[in-house]
């Protein structure tokens, strides 16, 4: 998914309760706890965050947020660059929220802080990789102004099925057009 350009994003207003701050040292148990209570799988560790996040040279400290409920960071997205020479596209990464606060919305609040980061340092545009079996995020996403990108075949059918579920029109004419509007850069970056 691609949002062509940082303009005109909403206002982040946080439910009550929560609060927002950036990545500190010691994060990486945080960061892990709330990946792998979000995705499943094997449980990740400090030495994991170190390994995907924080250690690599593309890893911007003050672009992993945490949403945190009692001083406790309880959702994540990272402000991620392809490469440490990226300066137009942002790449919206790991955006997760432990399960007993998801409901709020925080999944929005920290990747549209992810948003205002890229507009603030002078990105032009961003871009995210979901699956779609995540319909709440994809909702998310939608809502923030991402707009799908075909890229693999298939894939038509599959952003029907999700319009479908979600009651939401098809986009078909935003998607077919994205192409055409989007920078031969930015195009290159998003279907490889």
């Amino acid at each position: 998914m691609v949002r062509p350009n940082l303009e005109n994003l909403p206002e982040l207003e946080l439910p009550p309760g929560y609060g927002m701050r950036t990545y500190c040292e010691g994060d990486e148990v945080h960061w892990a706890h709330i990946i792998s209570d979000s995705f499943g799988g094997r449980k990740r560790t400090a030495q994991d965050t170190r390994n995907e996040i924080t250690s690599r040279d593309v890893f911007l400290p003050d672009g992993l947020y945490f949403a945190t409920h009692q001083d406790i960071p309880v959702g994540t997205a990272c402000a991620w660059r392809q490469s440490v020479d990226e300066t137009d596209t942002g790449y919206v990464h790991m955006v997760g929220v432990v399960g007993e606060h998801t409901g709020h919305k925080l999944g929005k609040w920290v990747s549209l802080a992810v948003l205002i980061y890229f507009r603030d340092n002078g990105f032009i545009s961003a871009m995210l990789d979901t699956d779609d079996f995540r319909v709440p995020a994809v909702k998310t996403y939608l809502n923030l102004g991402f707009i799908p990108v075909y890229v693999e075949e298939g894939q038509i059918e599959r952003w029907q099925k999700i319009f479908e579920k979600l009651g939401l029109p098809s986009m078909s004419t935003q998607i077919e057009n994205v192409r055409e509007t989007l920078p031969k850069d930015l195009w290159a970056k998003v279907s490889s």
